[in-house]
This record gives structure tokens, C-alpha cells and sequence, in this order.
């Protein structure tokens, strides 16, 4: 090897720091180089996988991770992540069949592995089967506050807020600074109009720590009624500063992506506008649709038209992959066999009122 050359293994850990740094592109040129050098190394291919997973990449990612599994086909990370990017192409059974591969394998122990197969799995929406794994790691390794909020998180998604509750409680029994589990527990309290427990809860997480702004919002609204402070009093200042500050994080890649999908879109496809439907959206005098801020209740913030709204919520889910109209059809169709619900899904606008008037989407429209 020529002097100078780092090693697979080093170049595998800077890749490594640049990662968990959140600098991708970095950790990307890093893992090439290395491949360039080694390039039937499987750690660096895995690690190549999970950077285009981050970036984004399924194409590129499902490939790095092919390679990764042909190199060593019992390579427990490579399976995991081909089985994480493969639900990424709605390849649901393949990836079941590979996280199942890696339990029998033995490590069904493996409590970072099993997190974060539970976690793909919950980004899939497959909250059943996220439930059992979460449900795994929990009883095996039970003071993992990671492993029990998880498990509240899925279970909450299934419809059981009660066993939801008391495994976030437990949770942060275990690690009381856990403050993604405490956010969550106020938001269950809020909807079930516990205020005052909701409140308690939210402002035990200091201001820098929220990253959630719907939590930060209801926070501030709870102050006001239960507190009965006015707007501009200085003890929400922090709040409001810090609410300003998350919801000003917008990805420049997500801007691009929603002027492109725009230019493509074309108009309108209906320009009928029934008064007495949901008015989520007001039309200017032009006709055209003017961009308002709504809040879904699951916490995320979303700004634009009704295409734009559909895109966002399909992102969020993790299907950005999709086109709109596939999205919509493959939402309508599953929420059709769900929930009985025929929406259709010719148009955003129609898409979106029918199924808010279904109570399929709950969104709050923000003043």
C-alpha cells in the first residue's frame, strides 16, 4: 500500500464523525475516497449507503447496500439498511423478510440494531410491525429509555393512548432527560385536555432543546389562557424567539424541489370553489390560490397550495420518491381499505377537502 494511504478502518471512522456530525456531503466524499482505495470494503460500502440514505439517495443508496450484502451476505448493518431503503420503494415484504433475517441471525439482542429497524418501520407507517420490534427491545433490555418511548410512539400511532402514555412515562422514569419523549408526552396530555399536565411538561424542556413547533406554539397558547398573559409579555419572549428560530430552518433543497414541482404542475386543474366545503385556503380575487400557514396535528407546519401541501405531507411520510397523483392514489386506496372512506384523488384540492371533511386529516388553521 502506498505510504500515506489511511486505512479502510480510518477512513471508515472520519466517514464516521462526518456522519453523526450531520455533514453528508463530507462523509460522502470521505466513504469514496476510501472505496477508491478499498473498494471491496463492506464497512465503507455500508457506510456509503447510509450517506445516500441521508441524502436522500434510494437509488444510489439500495445500490451501495446491494454491493455491501454481496460482499458479505451475513453483514447484519448491510441487510438492515438494504431492508430501511427497500421500504423507501414500497418494497414492503423484501425488507420484513431481511430485518427478519438479521433476528435470526441472533441479533434480536441488539438493542441499537432493533431500534433502529423499529424506527424504519415507523417511518414506513407499518405501526404494527414496529410495535412488536419495539415491544422486543423493551423486554430485553428494560432500562432502555429509548426502547420504552419507541414503544409508546407506536402504540400511540395504533389508537392505544393509554399504553402509550404510561411507556413515554416510563421512559422518562429511566432517563428524565429524554426531551423528544417529554415534547410527546405533552402533546398526548394536550389532546386529551389535561392543559395544565400538558404545560408542565412542555416547559420542562428548555427553550434550545424544542425542535418540535407545534410544541412550542401550543406552549405558548397554554401560558396565555392559563396564565392569562397577553401577547408581548417578556416571559414568553424565549419561546417566541426559539419558535421563530425552527420555523425559519427550511431546507433550500426543499425550496428547489417545490419550485421545480410548481413549474411542472402547471394551473389548477378546477377552478369551481364551493363556498360551504372546509375553508382551509381562501382564493385571491384572480382565482388563483393564495399561500396560507396550516398546522397538522401531529406537529408539523405546512406552507403553500393545495399541491403543495400534498407534496409536503408526502415528504414527511417519507415518499418523496412518489409522484403527487401516485401518492394520492396509493393514500386514497389504502385509506379506502382502512377506514371505509372513498376519497378522491384526481386533484389536491378535492384530495385534501374530502379527507379533512372524513376526519382522515385533522389540520388547525393558524391566524
Amino acid at each position: 500500500m502506498p505510504e500515506g494511504f489511511l486505512s479502510s478502518e480510518e477512513y471508515d471512522e472520519q466517514a464516521h464523525q462526518l456522519y453523526n456530525d450531520g455533514d453528508y456531503d463530507a462523509a460522502l466524499e470521505k466513504l469514496k475516497e476510501g472505496l477508491s482505495v478499498y473498494p471491496n470494503a463492506v464497512e465503507l460500502c455500508v457506510g456509503l449507503g447510509y450517506a445516500r440514505l441521508a441524502r436522500e439517495e434510494y437509488a444510489w443508496a439500495r445500490h451501495a447496500f446491494e454491493r455491501a450484502v454481496v460482499l458479505d451476505a451475513a453483514h447484519e448493518d448491510a441487510l438492515v439498511g438494504l431492508g430501511e431503503t427497500l421500504l423507501r420503494f414500497g418494497e414492503r415484504a423484501e425488507a420484513l423478510r431481511l430485518f427478519n433475517e438479521v433476528a435470526a441471525m441472533g441479533f434480536d439482542d441488539d438493542i441499537e440494531l432493533m431500534l433502529t429497524i423499529g424506527r424504519a418501520l415507523y417511518r414506513a407507517a407499518m405501526y404494527a410491525d414496529c410495535r412488536d420490534i419495539f415491544a422486543k427491545a423493551a423486554a430485553s433490555r428494560p432500562d432502555s429509555a429509548e426502547a420504552a418511548a419507541s414503544l409508546g410512539y407506536a402504540l400511540h400511532r395504533l389508537g392505544d393512548d393509554v399504553g402509550s402514555g404510561r411507556q413515554v412515562r416510563r421512559a422518562l422514569r429511566l432517563n428524565p432527560d429524554l426531551h423528544e419523549a417529554r415534547v410527546y408526552l405533552g402533546h398526548l396530555l394536550y389532546d386529551r385536555g389535561d392543559w395544565e399536565g400538558s404545560l408542565r411538561e412542555l416547559e420542562r424542556v428548555p427553550p434550545q432543546e424544542h425542535w418540535d413547533p407545534l410544541a412550542v406554539w401550543r406552549l405558548m397558547e397554554l401560558k396565555r389562557t392559563l396564565w392569562h398573559m397577553e401577547s408581548g409579555d417578556a416571559r414568553l419572549a424565549p419561546w417566541e424567539q426559539r419558535l421563530k428560530k425552527i420555523e425559519q430552518l427550511e431546507d433550500p433543497i426543499d425550496r428547489l424541489l417545490a419550485d421545480v414541482e410548481n413549474r411542472m404542475g402547471g394551473g389548477h386543474p378546477d377552478n369551481n370553489f364551493d363556498p360551504s366545503q372546509l375553508e382551509l385556503f381562501e382564493r385571491k380575487e384572480d382565482g388563483t390560490e393564495a399561500s396560507q400557514v396550516i398546522r397538522l396535528t401531529d406537529g408539523h407546519r405546512l406552507r403553500g397550495n393545495w399541491r403543495e401541501i400534498v407534496r409536503q405531507i408526502r415528504d414527511q411520510a417519507g415518499f418523496r420518491h412518489e409522484s403527487v397523483p401516485d401518492y394520492m392514489r396509493r393514500l386514497a386506496e389504502r385509506w379506502l381499505e382502512q377506514a371505509g372512506e372513498k376519497i378522491p384523488s384526481s386533484d389536491p384540492e378535492s384530495f385534501l377537502r374530502a379527507a379533512v371533511e372524513a376526519g382522515l386529516i385533522r389540520l388547525e388553521v393558524e391566524e
